[in-house]
């Protein structure tokens, strides 16, 4: 592979699957001289709102001044979307140079997760960023970005998913995203289960950190006029808002704001004024993100059941319409079943499609399931496909939203600005 594209290069290391295992990453990173300790930064794993939990920190401390990085994945259209510094992508020149530079250190092979992490790393260290926020990819304990000495670790929330490589049971995989709770280290999380949280204490336990939960030592009040109050660890901030859509995003900014208190003890303060700034100005692509109105046109990745809930609440709370046409595709490993369960009766039409992706489950097998659920259903394979479908099927009163994968949204965004309707 030495005389690929840089590109072609990056694209064909996805053959190498998933590799749970701390040991290429770590000595691909000595190779490099270990750029992801020359910088602060934020760890934050769970199973959903990882990305915006991430976003929200970064708008908030770019707001401030500080210099911060944002690591996040997966891509919805463009590879440097991972890849930001002070809310700004990475250019393609500077990429292209990365690539070349990290291949040429690299000793043994690595997956693609692994190498755009050192990507990610080594630009940090390049654009002297003060902090950067980080983005666990699967799991946590043997996660790629898991080499770091965060000053706060996040947990979101954990339900079953990636059971094949993270565990069974519920109490297994809180023990997999448990594993980015450093010794002695802070920890944050909004989890509720019991089992989890069991298994969250035991880890802080032995590791002598400080476990903080929600609704415990740190909490959201809602007011009537769409705004909130935070009631911290340490500080409070009343008439809050958040640019983001969804009751689930103002959770996640609790996490966030904790993650602020946290800096602030070890000397990062942050004013209040521009954590309101920050929260004015934060965008997060790809969850609850409208494209079109009239007819509207939304896109969520909600990928696993406790996404889903979550959508269907937000489409019922957040948004005014007809009728709903849900263009549905999913990853083979997903419980496609519990989801329809969820958004399935919610839907008057639903489009089953497919995201070109190789671990993507063929809509022809959600069928007779669906069928079920909802007696409206069509299958189109190609994504940019169903797009075209719903936007016929749909007048200016209805409402479209595309979700089941962040691979489906990319799609659905790259698509959408070529599509007649």
């Amino acid at each position: 592979m030495a005389n690929l594209h840089p590109f072609e290069y990056l694209s064909r290391l996805q053959s190498k699957g998933i590799n749970l295992d701390l040991g290429p990453i770590t000595r691909l990173l000595q190779h490099l001289g270990n750029p992801q300790l020359r910088y602060k930064t934020i760890l934050i794993g769970g199973s959903n709102g990882k990305g915006s939990v991430a976003a929200i920190i970064s708008s908030i401390l770019h707001a401030a001044g500080v210099n911060v990085g944002l690591y996040t994945s997966p891509h919805l259209i463009d590879f440097k979307e991972r890849i930001r510094v002070n809310n700004q992508i990475i250019k393609e020149e500077e990429l292209l140079a990365l690539i070349d530079h990290v291949r040429g250190m690299s000793k043994e092979d690595v997956t693609y997760f692994e190498f755009a992490t050192a990507l990610a790393f080594l630009y940090f260290y390049k654009r002297h960023v003060d902090i950067a926020v980080l983005e666990v990819g699967m799991g946590g304990r043997l996660d790629a970005t898991n080499v770091v000495y965060p000053e706060v670790s996040i947990i979101t929330n954990i339900c079953i998913e990636h059971q094949k490589y993270l565990g069974r049971d519920l109490s297994a995989i809180a023990r997999e995203k448990g594993g980015i709770i450093k010794e002695g280290g802070v920890c944050l999380t909004s989890a509720r289960q019991n089992k989890v949280l069991d298994v969250l204490e035991d880890i802080s336990r032995r590791k002598r950190s400080r476990l903080y939960k929600a609704e415990r030592d740190f909490r959201i009040k809602m007011s009537k006029d769409g705004s909130f109050s935070y009631y911290g660890i340490l500080k409070k901030y009343r008439n809050l808002t958040v640019s983001l859509i969804g009751k689930h995003q103002i959770e996640n900014t609790a996490l966030a704001l904790g993650a602020i208190e946290i800096l602030g003890t070890k000397g990062l303060d942050i004013k209040e004024k521009f954590i309101a700034k920050g929260l004015g100005n934060v965008r997060w692509e790809g969850r609850l993100e409208i494209l079109n109105n009239l007819p509207g046109l939304v896109v969520d990745g909600a990928h696993n059941p406790a996404a889903a809930s979550v959508l269907c609440r937000s489409l019922i709370s957040c948004f005014t319409y007809r009728q709903l046409i849900l263009i549905f595709g999913i990853l083979d490993d997903k419980d496609y079943k519990k989801m329809l369960r969820i958004l399935g009766p919610l839907a008057d039409r639903i489009i089953l499609t497919r995201p070109e992706v190789k671990r993507a489950r063929p809509p022809e097998t959600l069928l007779p399931f669906t069928r079920k659920l909802n007696y409206n259903v069509d299958v189109i394979e190609n994504s940019e496909k169903a797009l075209v479908r719903a936007f016929t099927l749909a007048d200016k009163h209805d409402l479209i939203c595309a979700a089941g994968s962040l691979y489906l949204v990319g799609e659905i965004k790259k698509a959408f600005p070529d599509v007649s309707f």
